[in-house]
């Protein structure tokens, strides 16, 4: 793996392994970070209504909600890409590779953060937008916070760039029968509905724009002690 984006991505996939054997251990954490997993969803359906009901852009909603961010096992999609990364480094342009390692490093960095938040919330407790903005400012980590946001603006801009490559996206497309055979149905499933929902944008400069200004004016209002559960647009 002579590639340093492939590299990198193997680093990624390896703190993502971690975090899955852990929640795999653990009936209880799995049940935590599911409960806040949902209480944000709900947060990102108020955050976004706008956006979600507009045909453009509610594919791309519903993805960086499921596949990105949310709840649920991802151990099964992540043991899938591992198994490609040889492979992928061969045949995959370098900026490819270093758009899915970015992905994953969004992905592993945000079930960090909730990590840290579950160990700080009362699981006997309801969870409240009280409590929530309470462990937010507790923990203090705006940097980690802040590069979640541009982590969602990078790896969006990149796959805008990506999905309008005629033949990657063809080369995507042949790949779902032999990776359904080789069973990794979940990673083409994830792969093919990214490239999906950004495909239907048609340019999605507005829309990455918008998830910028509204997740950092949500941080900032959080750490100066606001609401974590915006007016809907």
């Amino acid at each position: 793996m002579s590639s340093s984006a492939a590299a990198e991505l193997a680093r990624q996939l390896a703190r993502a392994r971690s975090l899955h054997d852990e929640r795999a251990a653990s009936p209880a954490l799995a049940a935590e970070l599911d409960r806040l997993a949902a209480w944000q969803t709900r947060r990102i359906d108020t955050s976004y209504a706008d956006l979600a009901r507009q045909p453009r852009y509610a594919p791309a909603i519903a993805f960086f909600q499921t596949d990105l961010y949310g709840a649920g096992d991802f151990s099964r999609r992540d043991a899938d890409l591992a198994r490609v990364v040889p492979l992928m480094s061969r045949v995959l342009p370098e900026g490819v590779i270093t758009t899915v390692a970015k992905a994953m490093e969004l992905s592993v960095l945000s079930h960090e953060l909730d990590r840290r938040m579950v160990a700080r919330l009362d699981p006997g407790a309801p969870l409240t937008a009280e409590s929530y903005g309470q462990v937010f400012r507790a923990l203090g980590n705006r940097g980690e916070r802040m590069r979640q946001i541009a982590l969602i603006g990078e790896v969006g801009r990149s796959l805008d760039r990506y999905v309008h490559k005629p033949m990657l996206f063809s080369t995507l497309v042949a790949m779902r029968r032999p990776a359904r055979a080789a069973g990794m149905g979940e990673l083409q499933a994830f792969l093919e509905r990214g490239f999906t929902a950004f495909r239907a944008m048609h340019g999605a400069d507005e829309f990455l724009a918008t998830i910028d200004a509204r997740e950092t004016a949500l941080m900032d209002a959080l750490f100066a002690g606001g609401s974590p559960v915006p007016p809907a647009p």
